[in-house]
């Protein structure tokens, strides 16, 4: 359980990273659609950590890895 919780959490700073680049990064040119799919990968990713842990440990991660990554 603990190594498929660390692939999610490795999964969902990936997807923040690429949310970021997208939004503040060298062209800014993030169409809506991508930043709706970046967003709904995230959802995706916190369900599958919430049939691991406990819904709100799920929580605790992804704003945890989000807050981390964003800033």
């Amino acid at each position: 359980m603990l190594s498929e919780v660390a692939q999610l959490r490795a999964q969902i700073e990936l997807e923040c990273e690429a949310m970021k680049n997208a939004l503040y990064g060298y062209a800014q040119v993030a169409n809506h659609e991508a930043i709706n799919y970046r967003y709904a990968q995230l959802g995706a990713y916190q369900e599958q950590l919430e049939t691991l842990l406990e819904p709100h440990a799920a929580a605790a991660i992804m704003l945890e890895i989000y807050q981390q990554v964003m800033e």
